[in-house]
C-alpha cells in the first residue's frame, strides 16, 4: 500500500493553511485526522480539485469528464494523497486518455498519492512555492513489524503497479526509488525546484 493507513493522508488538509504561502517547508511529521473525498469545483475550463483520493474517485473523474467536456484543466489545490492505490492509478489514467492538463498553483499542496495523479497530465504545471511532497510506502512484515518500501528488494513483484504506471506516464523510474528513500512513511520530504525538474514531473516529457 501507497499508505500505511489513513493517518498518513489527511495532515495536509489543515496543513496546508500554513504552508501555502511558505517555499522553503521543512520536512514535516504526519497526523491523524479524518478526510474527505476528493471532489471537483468546475469554473469554465477549470476543475479545482481537493481532497483524497479513494475507491470513489475513478468515478468522480469519469463524472467530469462526461458532464463537462469544456474541462481542460485540473487544479490541484489540497490533495493529500490516496488511501486506495489502485483506485488512485485508475483515476489517473483516465486523466491521461482525457488529455486533461494538471496543475499545482502556488498554493496548492499535493503529496504521495496526489503526486502520482499529477503526473497523469498530458501536461503538466507546477508554479512557484507550489508543494509536492513524497514519502516511503510500508507493509506488514511477517515477524509482526514494518517493512519500508525500501527495505524491500528491487525485484520484488510489490514494486511493480507503480513502476509500470511511471513508466506509462513518462516519468523515469528512478523518481519511484527516489520517492522511497526520501522520506519513511511517516513523514512527508517537500521536493525541491530541482528535484521536480530533475524527475521531469513538468510537462516536457509526457506521452
Amino acid at each position: 500500500m501507497r499508505f500505511a493507513g489513513l493517518f498518513r493522508v489527511a495532515f495536509l488538509a489543515t496543513l496546508s493553511v500554513s504552508i501555502q504561502s511558505c517555499c522553503n517547508c521543512e520536512e514535516r511529521v504526519i497526523q491523524e485526522l479524518p478526510y474527505e473525498a476528493a471532489t471537483f469545483e468546475v469554473e469554465g475550463e477549470t476543475a479545482s480539485m481537493y481532497g483524497v483520493i479513494d475507491h470513489t474517485t475513478p468515478a468522480v473523474v469519469q463524472l467530469l469528464i462526461d458532464e463537462h467536456p469544456e474541462v481542460t484543466n485540473i487544479v490541484m489545490i489540497d490533495v493529500p494523497g490516496s488511501d486506495d492505490d489502485p483506485a488512485n492509478l485508475a483515476a489517473a489514467r483516465l486523466v491521461r486518455e482525457r488529455g486533461f492538463t494538471t496543475v499545482v498553483p502556488s498554493n496548492g499542496v499535493i503529496a504521495s498519492g496526489g503526486v502520482d495523479f499529477f503526473i497523469a497530465g498530458a501536461e503538466r504545471i507546477v508554479e512557484p512555492c507550489a508543494k509536492l511532497g513524497v514519502h516511503s510506502w510500508d507493509e506488514d512484515g511477517p515477524d509482526g513489524g514494518i517493512i519500508y518500501g525500501n527495505q524491500v528488494a528491487r525485484d520484488d513483484p510489490s514494486h511493480r503497479m507503480f513502476l509500470d504506471y511511471y513508466r506509462e506516464m513518462g516519468v523515469p523510474e528512478d523518481f519511484y526509488w527516489f520517492t522511497l528513500d526520501a522520506a519513511p512513511p511517516e513523514r512527508i520530504h517537500w521536493m525541491s525546484d530541482e528535484e521536480i525538474l530533475g524527475y521531469g514531473l513538468v510537462s516536457g516529457d509526457a506521452e
